[in-house]
């Protein structure tokens, strides 16, 4: 049935990610490879002003491709850059009104809602990544699986030399699993890295408190996830940034396994349900000052980190598949930027003009804007 192959999908596909990597050292080697990538980006603009959107996007993008696929792109392989920008497009077209209305009701939303460029892009995607999937069955080694690309090709090939040609695992599930980890495992973490940045130039005196934090600790010594324990103030910020960001304003869709009464309303049992993560994010009963930036959130009266229970951006019941990649990329990223570089407006431009009014799409991103990336070495 259709709920055994999700489970068994998404089971698969997480143990294959732990096993090329995610949340382990090794995928820590590599963010920090691609960190070094990202900082001579943005030092080859020398100071001046310019927008991180594309640069940032390929080097979250990067970490994700070398897990599904095996191997990073270079920033300026249009291969890769059409990928990327194809995604951030899904992502923006995702988010329109009449996209997410057709999404919560179909039946009433089909005839107004604008679908014709969304589904345009996912042929383009499909024929991208049939052409990934072709060199890569044409090197496939079973005894050496290069990423999860190679190891859901292995497990086809072994269940058809069985004689199972009824399995969940085809060509069409693969390439339906592969779109959806690439633009998961892109767009979240590098718009919230945006946030980040733009945030710490919108309040440089919690730049400032993030960079002496870093350089009491760690001086320049490259940083490593396990250093997260001694930075209490840098991590209680980046979880701020997350909570305020709150880019994701609701959770995947879940359906309710039996009748339920919630807040007074009685919900039918197969249900479909929009969890909305922003009424929690920025609920006035759990957090002190809800819709401002404000760290203190999470430290306690000796500035040491605490864990709120309010605090879920990555899911809604269900656990996200990929936040332990995605919570070692923003620190690691975050703070290896935060260490080499000073970020300050663009010229003529004040922080209290800096917008932090989001752009609509399947997720909130900042605003189109350029920031100065001034090296602190």
């Amino acid at each position: 049935c259709f709920d055994d192959h999700k489970i068994e999908m998404r089971r698969f596909a997480l143990t294959k990610l732990r096993d090329f990597g995610m949340g382990k050292r090794a995928c820590e080697d590599k963010i920090m490879e691609e960190c070094q990538h990202l900082i001579e980006v943005f030092k080859k603009f020398k100071g001046e002003a310019f927008d991180t959107t594309q640069s940032i996007n390929c080097a979250v993008s990067n970490i994700i491709c070398s897990i599904v696929y095996g191997s990073r792109f270079e920033y300026n392989d249009p291969e890769f850059t059409s990928l990327v920008d194809r995604t951030n497009r899904f992502v923006r077209l995702g988010g329109s009104p009449s996209i997410q209305m057709y999404d919560m009701f179909p039946a009433l939303f089909k005839r107004i809602a604008d679908t014709s460029k969304f589904f345009k892009l996912a042929p383009a995607s499909v024929k991208q990544n049939q052409a990934i999937f072709s060199r890569l069955k044409e090197t496939l080694n079973p005894q050496m699986c290069r990423g999860f690309v190679d190891a859901f090709l292995v497990r086809k090939q072994n269940l058809e030399e069985s004689g199972i040609t009824n399995s969940h695992f085809h060509d069409d599930n693969l390439m339906i699993t592969v779109m959806n980890l690439i633009a998961a495992g892109t767009e979240t973490t590098s718009t919230t890295l945006r946030w980040g940045l733009l945030l710490m130039v919108k309040y440089p005196k919690i730049q400032d408190e993030v960079q002496e934090e870093l350089r009491r600790v760690m001086g320049d010594q490259q940083m490593q996830v396990a250093d997260r324990k001694n930075l209490p103030f840098t991590d209680a910020v980046i979880h701020e940034i997350q909570r305020l960001s709150s880019i994701a304003t609701t959770a995947l869709p879940h359906k309710t396994t039996q009748d339920i009464t919630f807040q007074g309303h009685f919900i039918e049992k197969g249900t479909t349900v929009f969890p909305l993560l922003t009424s929690v994010l920025h609920d006035p009963s759990e957090w002190e000052r809800p819709h401002s930036f404000y760290p203190a959130h999470f430290l306690d009266e000796d500035k040491k980190f605490v864990k709120r229970d309010a605090f879920i951006p990555f899911f809604c019941r269900r656990i996200c598949l990929g936040e332990s990649l995605a919570r070692m990329e923003l620190f690691l990223f975050f703070t290896t930027l935060l260490q080499r570089f000073r970020f300050t407006p663009a010229p003529g431009v004040s922080e209290d003009e800096l917008d932090l009014t989001p752009a609509v799409g399947i997720t909130l991103s900042p605003s189109p804007h350029k920031l100065c990336a001034i090296s602190r070495m």
